[in-house]
């Protein structure tokens, strides 16, 4: 099997023998696994790799006297690559930590090799909440968002504004079944009721059978518990059978920002849909929104290009206190015990299953009318706090949580 993977020298300041010692080969190492050219490559991708990038030239590695590469590989959203790439990076490729990888399935892959060699992982795009659950080392930090917080807000908000019965669409990976299991947990606790739900192929071209079951179900909501290429498309087969205009909504339950400039806002607007960021909040994100764009072809970051950013700016801070990135489990037990903050997420915190809190926010894809030009696309309708957006510690059944 071959794997594309190329070198990037993200810092190239050689210290002191005596300050390099204490570094694992000498270098700090950073891997960004993930899709570079299918299903969720604009979400995650190469901005991605330029993200991370940009986060150890944020955090002035080659001032401090730190040697950091970034390296890259393509998954190809498989898990057996994924894991096959992992254990590459970490045996032979002395890969200190994976960032990003998206597809829950790769993830959990990844997940369980990060452990057994003791590294660390900092999962950006990955959504299931096992990463945190039942799934949870001491050497993984699940940072953006989860299937739990994307269902506590996208699902919740639909069914107290009117969306009372639901029908999913779900892709049929360990990512669609847990936004669906968790996004049915929460419409039927504030009082909806799910009629049915229908698993297509990941990744998926033809939703055409699958909508038709949703639409002749008479759900007010189709729920799409799905993302990237396979959320655009569910979108745009559906306005083409008129379920919308029938009278059924769609709810994204994980929409990204390149999905609606994909769609445009003749066919995304009205979508409610939950994120951990974006880019026009305020002028930090739009600053890091004008560097990303010129570098990625006109692209805006979404929030997982953020999540690699602000994952590797709080990793880089736990070496340095530690001044080693030798033993994994020690580098995360280090990030635990640090506050985070950074420009791009502000202050936060990591609890004991590995969970990054922050505050996560409900947005509405604004009419063609209301936008004011390329990459305008959202307004906001509530801020989540940090407390509430996440899965009760007790609750995940993390074999790392103290009782």
């Amino acid at each position: 099997m071959k794997i594309k993977s190329m070198a990037v020298a993200a810092a190239a300041l050689l210290a002191a023998g005596s300050a390099q010692a204490q570094y694992s080969d000498g270098v700090i190492k950073i891997g960004v696994l993930n899709d570079q050219s299918g299903t969720y490559a604009d979400m995650a991708g190469p901005g991605s790799t330029w993200a991370a990038k940009k986060a150890v030239e944020d955090f002035g590695a080659a001032a401090k006297g730190l040697k950091v590469e970034v390296v890259f590989a393509d998954h190809q959203n498989k898990p057996d690559i994924a894991s096959n790439v992992a254990r590459q990076w970490f045996d032979v490729d002395k890969v200190d930590v994976i960032v990003d990888v998206p597809a829950s399935s790769a993830a959990l892959a990844v997940n369980q090799v990060t452990k057994d060699k003791n590294k660390v992982f900092l999962v950006s795009t990955g959504a299931t909440t096992d990463l945190t659950g039942k799934a949870c080392t001491p050497n993984t930090v699940h940072w953006t968002y989860d299937t739990y917080a994307l269902a506590n807000g996208t699902g919740k908000a639909v069914v107290q504004t009117g969306g009372k019965s639901w029908y999913f669409l779900t892709a049929d990976y360990a990512f669609g079944h847990a936004l669906e299991a968790d996004t049915r947990a929460v419409v039927e606790k504030n009082g909806g009721k799910v009629l049915g739900s229908v698993k297509h192929p990941f990744p998926g071209t033809d939703f055409s059978s699958f909508l038709l079951q949703a639409q002749s179900s008479k759900a007010q909501i189709i729920g799409l518990a799905n993302a990237g290429g396979d959320t655009i498309n569910s979108i745009k087969q559906a306005a083409e059978f008129g379920i919308v205009e029938s009278g059924q909504n769609l709810a994204g339950l994980l929409v990204f920002i390149t999905d609606v400039h994909a769609l445009g806002l003749k066919n995304a607007q009205g979508l409610i849909l939950t994120e951990a960021w974006y880019w026009d909040m305020n002028d930090a994100n739009r600053a890091f929104a004008k560097e990303f764009a010129a570098a990625n072809n006109g692209r805006h970051p979404t929030m997982n290009h953020a999540g690699v950013y602000s994952s590797v700016i709080h990793y880089l801070k736990a070496v340095e206190a530690l001044k080693s990135d030798a033993d994994g489990s020690a580098v995360v037990a280090k990030m635990k015990s640090i506050p985070t903050e950074d420009k791009l997420f502000g202050k936060g915190s990591i609890r004991q299953d590995g969970r990054h809190l922050h505050d996560m926010y409900l947005f509405e894809v604004k009419k063609p009318a209301e936008s004011k030009g390329p990459w305008d696309y959202y307004k906001l309708r509530a801020t989540i706090p940090a407390a509430d957006a996440w899965r009760p510690l007790a609750e995940g059944g993390c074999p790392l949580v103290k009782s």
